[in-house]
């Protein structure tokens, strides 16, 4: 008897292990929300929910993905010569099942760069923010001694960066980069490192920020209001009352904010429609085939 009950422990721990191992979707639908579009394959699963924070309408995205670093892509405009609508970039990528906007970047309009950047605004244009930049393994740009804030796409999936030295964040062999202001990074390590000097920390606006849940879970938040949007302190307390992520990104956000999905393999639609151009773009694909 007593063998018979030691044998039925052992099996209950082991599935008991075997569910909390992690990996598995975290929300397959976005919790406390109005579901509006899902996705379901083997190999990715995401779901688009409406609600509101403050009276101001959101959209949470969550998505699992079985092997992040080769489901997330980038594609862009072309370098150096021009921006364009999201639904012309993700054009050029035609395995995306969802996309949203990158990186903030550098026009004619948008002329800011910061102080530490070499030579001036021109040199930039129609080029993405950040001291690093690199498209499908290709290094487009690297500011030696300029810190990088910003995403990287590696083996393991995006990671932040929080003001790292470009040549080092190199080293680690990104195949894509995103970036925008530094005080971006907003959340690591499970807590707020909102900057409460920044303008943008208690102005409301529209917003599109992703964040890590685990290995395998992101979550995006899409400000999708005309009539107002929240202030990243807004966005900061509920990430990590609801969510408790380890990290979180504000990307480009205002007019360049953008949510699309694959309604079939030549079909595009828009959830949230960016009023401007954009420089890149984010994407979530299925797993190749092998």
């Amino acid at each position: 008897m007593k063998k018979l009950l030691a044998l039925l422990l052992t099996v209950l721990c082991l599935i008991a292990s075997a569910a909390a191992e992690p990996g598995g979707p975290l929300y397959p639908h976005s919790p406390n929300a109005n579901i509006v579009r899902e996705f379901t394959s083997d190999t990715l699963v995401w779901s688009v929910g409406e609600r509101q924070i403050d009276k101001t309408r959101v959209l949470i995205t969550t998505v699992w993905m079985a092997d992040p670093g080769r489901q997330i892509g980038k594609a862009t405009a072309d370098w150096e010569q021009n921006t364009m609508s999201t639904i012309e970039i993700a054009r050029r990528e035609p395995k995306a099942s969802l996309i949203i906007n990158g990186s903030g970047y550098v026009t004619k309009t948008y002329k800011w760069i910061p102080e530490n950047y070499p030579g001036d605004s021109p040199d930039y244009y129609n080029t993405p923010l950040g001291s690093v930049t690199v498209t499908d393994g290709e290094v487009f740009r690297c500011l030696e001694g300029v810190p990088y804030y910003g995403l990287t796409l590696n083996t393991d999936g995006l990671r932040l960066h929080i003001g790292e030295d470009p040549v080092e964040v190199l080293a680690l062999q990104p195949t894509q980069t995103w970036s925008f202001y530094e005080e971006c990074p907003v959340i690591a390590d499970h807590q707020s490192i909102l900057d409460p000097d920044w303008k943008f920390t208690n102005t409301k606006a529209l917003r599109t920020v992703i964040a890590k849940l685990d290995a395998n879970n992101y979550l995006i938040l899409t400000v999708a209001s005309r009539t107002g949007g929240l202030t990243m302190q807004e966005v900061v307390d509920f990430l990590l009352t609801e969510f408790d992520p380890e990290w979180a990104y504000n990307l480009d956000g205002g007019p360049s904010s953008a949510l699309v999905y694959r309604s079939s393999a030549n079909k595009l639609r828009t959830l949230w429609k960016n009023g401007q151009n954009n420089v890149d773009i984010m994407t979530f694909a299925e797993l190749p085939e092998e």
